[in-house]
């Protein structure tokens, strides 16, 4: 553990979040010396970052998530309880630039990049723009319009298949593949529609669709000056629904002057943007080792424990120093990237049923331990999982002295990991690690799709079942309390028996 700074940069950082980010920011927040202030809807009352912080402050709202985008009562907490800095960690308000600019109005420090910033690279159009314009390559591409005739022709000469993007969105919503002129005029009308429902913004956009990318991002940081450099680069590629479900670092099979090429690639444009924090330029990778700017991420990634594992670096730390207004403190040949890891997403979901979300109650909960492991979550015994929130329910991070190693890692790390009372796509993760495609690094955004029958769960047979079951029941100890134990009086006797 960091002994604490002499100097802390702030007193006092509210955390707009919750969750297993809440928890990982109150981590750093502790280790260098300043008070941590977590935020909570009722229902999220007796959390573990609420418990974990050294002050919390209940906030409402008509749902738990509208609670925690209530940019006016997010401020207000944070002057109630004389905080000086807010960390937003990632989803919620991470990437607002308005909640960014009304925290600066209110004299406080937030951490992550300026509003300009965010607003520049929130917007897929202006972003494109201004990656095109710093010479980061770009796929081709159609800008939006309001005559869908128009946008059609000019589509239909970059030629298919297409991919459909809403302009002010991520995470796959409004987001189609087109692959002939037939399907464009409906694909783009519903993604408009997609993309005003989820961003209130309906402007879509279409670019040549690279079959069987991958998805390769860059860690950044930035000083605010023109300053910035580069923490090597993160394989995300295996996905379900546009969403990813495995991260490493550093990606597998990629020659050396191609990842120099796309690093220098992210730095450049954060450099010219006079970026300040920490982002992520994220890319697709074509087979023929074309790359295309896709978009950046002007936050914390759910993924950075994978490259603090391989670098060594508090991510976190980083940005809060760099927030105060302290310069990068080290340069970038001064960054060393050692082994390999791996990251799963542990979601409340059920992969035999097209991923959708699962809902519970967390019964028990035994997670393996060990220095080359991470595993972060923010579960109780106990607790439910709702709809409120993302099915994301944890992260377990496996470091090696390579990818085999860490592979060997990850997949006995998922294999000891017990969660029980919600349905989880642990044993899915773990097969997806054990596949052999994976294993030699064969990998592109429709892996999970492409292997979907070798991935799916063998049925085990009744008695493997009961088993299983009986296995799982002699775990919990209330079980085994009621099963086993002996009733009062006959308790008190002790071993007496005639």
């Amino acid at each position: 553990m960091t002994a604490p700074d002499d100097n802390p940069p702030f007193r006092k950082v509210l955390i707009a979040n919750r969750g297993e980010i809440a928890c990982r920011v109150i981590r750093t927040l502790r280790e260098i010396g300043i008070a941590s202030v977590a935020i909570h809807h009722p229902v999220e009352a007796r959390a573990r970052h609420v418990r974990e912080a050294d002050q919390a402050v209940e906030i409402s709202g008509e749902t738990p998530v509208a609670a925690h985008l209530d940019i006016a009562q997010i401020i207000d907490a944070a002057r109630a309880v004389g905080a000086d800095a807010i960390h937003p960690g990632y989803g919620f308000l991470s990437e607002n630039a308005r909640f960014a600019r009304a925290v600066a109005e209110a004299g406080l420090t937030f951490i992550g990049p300026d509003a300009d910033t965010i607003a520049l690279m929130g917007d897929k159009i202006s972003a494109r723009q201004f990656a095109a314009d710093h010479g980061v390559p770009v796929a081709p591409s159609v800008m939006p319009t309001q005559d869908l005739a128009e946008f059609t022709r000019q589509a239909t000469q970059i030629g298919f298949p297409l991919l459909i993007k809403a302009a002010a969105g991520g995470g796959g919503k409004g987001m189609s593949i087109v692959r002939s002129a037939e399907e464009l005029e409906g694909a783009a009308r519903h993604a408009a529609s997609e993309a005003q429902r989820y961003f209130g913004d309906g402007r879509v956009y279409a670019e040549l669709f690279v079959e069987r990318p991958r998805h390769i991002e860059v860690q950044v940081f930035g000083d605010g000056k023109g300053s910035a450099i580069h923490l090597f680069e993160r394989e995300c590629s295996v996905q379900r629904r546009f969403q990813k479900i495995i991260e490493e670092a550093p990606a597998a099979n990629l020659p050396a002057a191609l990842r120099d090429e796309i690093c220098a690639s992210a730095v450049r444009l954060a450099a010219a943007a006079n970026y300040r924090n920490a982002g992520t330029v994220e890319y697709i990778l074509g087979a023929d080792g074309r790359f295309f700017f896709l978009e950046m991420n002007t936050r914390l990634q759910v993924e950075h424990p994978v490259t603090e594992m391989i670098t060594g670096l508090d991510l976190v730390r980083l940005q809060i120093e760099i927030a105060a207004g302290r310069d990068l403190p080290f340069a970038q040949d001064a960054v060393v990237a050692n082994g390999h890891a791996i990251e799963c997403r542990i979601c409340a979901e059920d992969p035999e049923r097209d991923f959708l979300p699962e809902t519970g109650t967390v019964l028990h909960l035994d997670a393996p331990q060990a220095a080359y492991l991470r595993f972060e979550n923010a579960l109780d015994r106990g607790q439910r999982i709702t709809a409120d929130f993302d099915p994301m329910l944890a992260k377990l991070v496996a470091h090696g002295p390579d990818r085999a190693g860490a592979t060997r890692r990850a997949i006995a790390a998922l294999h000891d990991l017990a969660l029980l009372g919600v349905k989880t796509n642990i044993d899915y993760l773990a097969r997806v690690l054990g596949h052999p495609a994976f294993a030699a690094g064969e990998l592109h955004t429709g892996f999970v799709v492409q292997h979907k029958a070798a991935l799916a769960a063998a049925e085990p047979d009744a008695a493997t079942r009961d088993k299983l079951l009986i296995a799982a029941a002699l775990g919990l100890r209330d079980f085994r309390d009621l099963i086993l134990g002996v009733p009062e009086p006959h308790a008190s006797i002790g071993p007496w028996r005639n």
